[in-house]
């Protein structure tokens, strides 16, 4: 019974969060213009890289004559421009303005989105998609900086769930937008449908970085934004601790930074757990549905199946985040889901691999690939707990951590897709398969170890800051009398 009553009691708390004067209208305030914003941003990033693989399953791997595994070299083009870009693209919101540096960026790859409609090869591809990395750079990782810097350790997992899902949005939208515009616009003027596809995803863009430009707050310490008063300007500042920022550009800080415990144990666990996401990011599903050994799928159905991949990943998201912002801040649960659920559903491919004919075998492993949408849960929990253990840390190291996770996952993400999940090795990518297990096991380790020192570095900040508090008021005191 005492139980139950103490269960409520959290739940009504969690739910009816106590207020300073005129903050729950600032909370809603930069809900609206940052969230909306970035969501949509996001939304049409995603759109975009997952259309790359509902292009080729929908004529352009036969219209542009792919051999082997160009599509994955293409992947690994993009990768290379999005590492080459990840800490310069942070470190550039030191000196930029979020609202002119992210529209910026948005123009440049929705540009180059469009001219990937006019190409004739492959390798054309390449080119473009490597400049589309560098310009992408900022999307995620950019965001869940400003989503750091605003936001407080109780709210920032729910709007880091909401951020990561409007991109697996993306993904999961992308198999009907191809679908829609395969059966309306293939033929029109000329062009194939999956080309119509890439100047349709070039459109979408602009509106929204038109409305970044306008509206987005760049950070409290920072903002001009009309819609914010000055108290409220204020009390977003009150809102998150006081740390120095010092300009990035010095020795002292790129040594302390790569010195770091907090920088490696954090870039190393995003590296792990970047590659559980493999069977989704490398689309593995639509891979298996293109070469099933007994069943040919229409294009429709090519498009539509891998959507429910996705579909997963955004309830498994917002359900994670939700529960990590509710058991304040237990972000390294989510470690533990996504190690058993790596290793339970590569074991269910391997097992299905061994009577491929078998009908059951096709529903095993469409089950299997929907399950492991479920780890996309990792991207907004592990991201917040990085920005909850360094929220007493400068500015910039934090971006810079921040940059390096993804920085890290995806230089590694470069050569393993090709190794592990060539679209050759389709349908059964067991290679892949054993590769899955070893880093879900792996993560479990690393994520009880993180918790554990990162536990204790945050016990100990907090005391020096309350401290260093302690301190000032007493000199204050001191003065005044």
């Amino acid at each position: 019974m005492a139980a139950t009553t103490a269960a409520r009691s959290r739940l009504r708390e969690y739910f009816h969060t106590e207020y300073q004067p005129g903050e729950r209208k600032l909370v809603q305030k930069i809900d609206f213009f940052i969230l909306t914003f970035c969501c949509l941003s996001y939304f049409t990033n995603y759109l975009d890289r997952s259309n790359l693989n509902n292009a080729y399953v929908s004529g352009m791997k036969e219209d542009l004559g792919f051999v082997g595994n160009q599509l994955n070299e293409i992947t690994t083009c993009f990768t290379v421009g999005y590492v080459i870009g990840q800490i310069p693209a942070n470190l550039s919101l030191h000196y930029i303005k979020p609202r002119y540096f992210f529209p910026a960026c948005m123009l440049v790859w929705a540009g180059l989105t469009m001219v990937t409609a006019s190409v004739h090869d492959p390798q054309s591809i390449m080119a473009i998609r490597f400049f589309q990395g560098i310009a992408e750079a900022t999307t995620f990782v950019g965001t869940h900086y400003i989503l750091g810097s605003w936001y407080t350790e109780r709210e920032l997992g729910k709007r880091s769930g909401i951020f990561t899902a409007s991109g697996l949005a993306g993904t999961m939208i992308g198999g009907f937008i191809q679908t829609g515009i395969h059966s309306s616009l293939d033929g029109r003027n000329g062009l194939r449908g999956w080309r119509w596809l890439f100047i349709m995803d070039g459109i979408i863009t602009l509106p929204i970085a038109l409305y970044g430009f306008l509206f987005f707050p760049d950070t409290p310490l920072t903002t001009k934004a009309f819609y914010l008063t000055d108290s409220e300007k204020a009390l977003a500042v009150s809102r998150v601790p006081p740390v120095e920022d010092r300009s990035p550009v010095s020795w002292r800080f790129f040594k302390n930074t790569f010195s770091s415990w907090l920088f490696w144990g954090f870039v190393v666990l995003w590296i792990i757990a970047g590659e559980t996401e493999s069977f989704s990011s490398n689309a593995l599903l639509a891979l298996y549905m293109k070469s099933h050994p007994t069943i040919k799928y229409s294009v429709p159905q090519l498009n539509n199946y891998p959507t429910g991949v996705p579909a997963v990943g955004i309830v498994a998201t917002i359900f994670w985040a939700t529960l990590t912002d509710f058991l304040n801040g237990k972000r390294y649960l989510v470690g533990y889901f996504i190690a058993i659920t790596g290793v339970a559903t590569s074991a269910m491919i391997l097992a299905a691999s061994k009577d491929p004919t078998n009908p059951e075998s096709t529903s095993v492993v469409f089950g299997a690939y929907y399950w492991a949408g479920a780890v996309y849960a990792c991207q907004a929990t592990f991201f917040a707990w990085a920005n909850d253990a360094l929220r007493y840390e400068e500015h910039m190291f934090r971006a810079i951590v921040l940059a390096g996770m993804n920085l890290g996952s995806n230089a590694v993400n470069a050569w393993w897709s090709i190794v592990f999940y060539g679209a050759s090795m389709a349908p059964w990518f067991t290679r892949g398969m054993w590769a899955m297990i070893a880093v879900s096991i792996l993560l479990a380790i690393w994520t009880a170890a993180l918790s554990y020192t990162t536990a204790k570095h945050e016990k100990l900040r907090r005391a020096e800051l309350a401290q260093s508090s302690g301190l000032g008021d007493q000199k204050s005191v001191t003065e005044d009398a």
